[in-house]
């Protein structure tokens, strides 16, 4: 059965703020995550599969539940082949295979999330066995939660714990196991539906408002691209390739030079002045901005965080951070912020 074809990330008009907030949490997964906060039918999922069908495929262990990468975290392959009962003489064969988007349904339980016990094995076998969730699937690819504001509070703080650590633990029926998960977290919500606790909204790495797009030449633009695409799929996509490939090479300099980039001292009393111009509590803010600085820096290709670099930062991490009045909108830029302050 032939796959359907994914829209090119490169080929989505406007939205650039979802975009390079969506590209940065895939080259520094660190940033622990990306909120979009919009109405409907504004890109939001189309831009999630286009981004990961782009990525360079991984090297996987055949059949293996966790993703884990052959080499590199291959004792915690071993460890936990013994705990799943498919424990061989020898390491499994290596494959490659796309990145996964894993999606996360609203009504998802926390069993479901983390992993629990083989119940069925269990009675059969009368030994105790793992049976991975979500989060296993989602190791080294994207973990897409649409409607993230109606999920259980404690799912979601489940989600950012496993985004923020890289790891998952399973404690179940006198079995305590911990796997790698390292995903790129994306949720999405529409404001009109309800809020996010700020508890949870400040656990969110970065943030963008998005709506729909108000120039007539960008909504015909929209309009002529998808028609394109749906009428002669394999022609759109081949018309993009080029802008796609060097997206992908983009992003993975990016990863490359993450390590090397520095930041002068003068650079974090900047970040430590814009978060205190806004009054944002504790110190969660400050980090984020640093990390994602630098992954600018490194997707810009430069190897020091400029002062450009620290402003971008902030209009990601801050506006979901600043303590709001009830009802009060979350901004979309710092300058709103500062003047809320000021006011």
């Amino acid at each position: 059965m032939k796959s359907a074809s994914i829209y090119p990330f490169t080929a989505i008009v406007g939205q650039e703020k979802m975009k390079l907030a969506l590209i940065l949490n895939v080259i520094n997964p660190g940033l622990s995550g990306v909120l979009i906060r919009g109405e409907k039918g504004t890109a939001k999922s189309t831009a999630v599969r286009a981004l990961a069908d782009i990525l360079p495929e991984i090297e996987v262990y055949a059949d293996d539940p966790f993703q884990l990468t052959p080499g590199e975290e291959e004792a915690a392959y071993l460890e936990i082949a013994k705990l799943l009962g498919i424990a061989g003489d020898s390491l499994p064969a290596v494959q490659k295979r796309k990145v996964k988007v894993v999606e996360l349904p609203v009504g998802a339980t926390e069993d479901r999330v983390v992993g629990t016990m083989d119940l069925e094995h269990a009675l059969k076998k009368g030994e105790k066995r793992i049976e991975p969730g979500l989060l296993a699937a989602a190791h080294r690819g994207i973990l897409y939660v649409d409607e993230v504001n109606l999920l259980d509070d404690h799912v979601v703080d489940v989600l950012l714990d496993s985004a923020a650590m890289g790891v998952n633990s399973i404690e179940r029926e006198g079995v305590s196991f911990a796997h790698p998960a390292r995903f790129t977290l994306v949720g999405t919500m529409n404001p009109e539906e309800g809020e996010l606790r700020p508890q949870l909204l400040d656990r969110f790495g970065l943030c963008v408002n998005i709506e729909g797009i108000t120039t007539a030449d960008d909504r015909v633009a929209v309009m002529e691209r998808r028609a394109a695409f749906d009428d002669h799929p394999e022609d759109f996509i081949a018309q993009w390739a080029a802008e796609s490939e060097a997206l992908t090479a983009r992003i993975l300099d990016a990863r490359r030079l993450y390590p090397q980039v520095t930041v002068a001292r003068e650079r974090l009393y900047e970040i430590a002045r814009y978060c205190l111009d806004v009054g944002v509590d504790g110190h969660r803010g400050d980090i984020i901005i640093l990390k994602t600085a630098k992954t600018l820096a490194a997707y810009e290709g430069r190897s020091q965080v400029g002062a450009q670099n620290i402003q971008t930062a902030a209009e990601l991490a801050l506006p979901h951070r600043v303590r709001r009045q009830p009802l009060m909108e979350i901004a979309d830029n710092v300058d709103k912020l500062k003047t809320r302050r000021a006011g």
